[in-house]
């Protein structure tokens, strides 16, 4: 393995994403200071990284390279509120403030300009690819900052997935919304199509076969359908309350830029609806239960 220009970084958020993001820093010789609001991930990592106490302890003060700070976290609201847990006033001059989580672009730029403030730059790096991707190291990587600082930190990113620069501060977060809003789309489409058809007679898997060899062939067709539908598994790792949460995000940034969003809009709506009548902690993908609860009990439509 290479060497890493960055040998030393904080960590906030061991959950799981952050599991096995840390799992995989720390097996390519990365020293990680960690912490998690609950007692269980600190406990599950307390031989393989430095546990510590408080958010503002994560910060590096050794180690080659900048200091950098790693957040996991849920949405904007907790990232700002871990901030004000006395991180922002810990943040030394030069450190690099990263946040991959899945929070607001327009709440993520103002943040920078107060981590600026400290003297630290604010870079975003959400990702795409779920925990499945997280231990396998093949993450796509969003990443919003200036050029210089995003090059110093590409090298330690690309440990964890495949990194693409897409702006400036901000932009990683605004394209991360817009991927999971496409998602969104596919999998409400993919699966109202796929539910006709077997309605109609046809085998999914046959249909699944015949479509990923076709135009309408997605993530969705390819991935979610097979690995987690037709299984009855319903386990990507990916919340449905999140995949809410981010879609809603890319429509009101499509709203503010006045950027065609009807159909956004009504996803944003099926997908609400569906998380209303899903339990919390639903897997994204239980959309498609949801949508078989509401099919029509009507007759085979070939009949007459």
């Amino acid at each position: 393995m290479p060497e890493l220009p960055v040998r030393a970084v904080g960590f906030v958020g061991l959950g799981r994403m952050g599991d096995p993001m840390v799992r995989r820093l720390a097996a390519a010789g990365v020293d990680v200071r960690g912490h998690d609001a609950a007692p269980g991930p600190r406990a599950a990592f307390a031989d393989l990284v430095t546990i510590v106490d408080k958010p503002a302890e994560v910060v590096p003060v050794s180690g080659d390279g900048p200091p950098v700070v790693i957040l996991m976290l849920p949405d904007s609201n907790v990232v700002e509120a871990v901030l004000g847990e006395g991180l922002l006033d810990g943040l030394t001059p030069g450190t690099l403030l990263i946040d991959m989580g899945s929070s607001e672009p327009m709440r993520t730029t103002a943040l920078a300009e107060r981590v600026a403030a400290r003297g630290a730059v604010m870079i975003d790096a959400p990702v795409s690819g779920g925990v499945s991707g997280a231990t396998a190291g093949t993450l796509t990587i969003m990443v919003g900052g200036p050029d210089a600082e995003v090059a110093v930190i590409t090298p330690l990113l690309a440990v964890l997935g495949r990194v693409r620069h897409v702006g400036p501060v901000g932009a990683g977060h605004a394209l991360k919304a817009l991927n999971n809003l496409m998602s969104a789309s596919h999998l409400l489409a993919s699966s109202e199509a796929l539910l006709a058809g077997e309605r109609f007679g046809l085998d999914p898997a046959v249909m699944l076969d015949a479509v990923n060899g076709s135009s309408g062939r997605s993530g969705s067709t390819e991935n979610k359908w097979p690995n987690f539908v037709l299984p009855e598994t319903y386990n990507s790792g990916f919340a449905l309350a999140l995949m809410v949460k981010d879609i809603r995000i890319a429509l009101g940034l499509a709203e503010a830029t006045g950027a065609p969003s009807a159909l956004a809009a009504r996803t944003v709506e099926l997908w609400s609806e569906a998380a209303a009548a899903l339990a919390p902690d639903a897997d994204h993908t239980e959309i498609v239960r949801w949508l078989r609860a509401g099919e029509s009990t009507d007759p085979d439509p070939r009949s007459d």
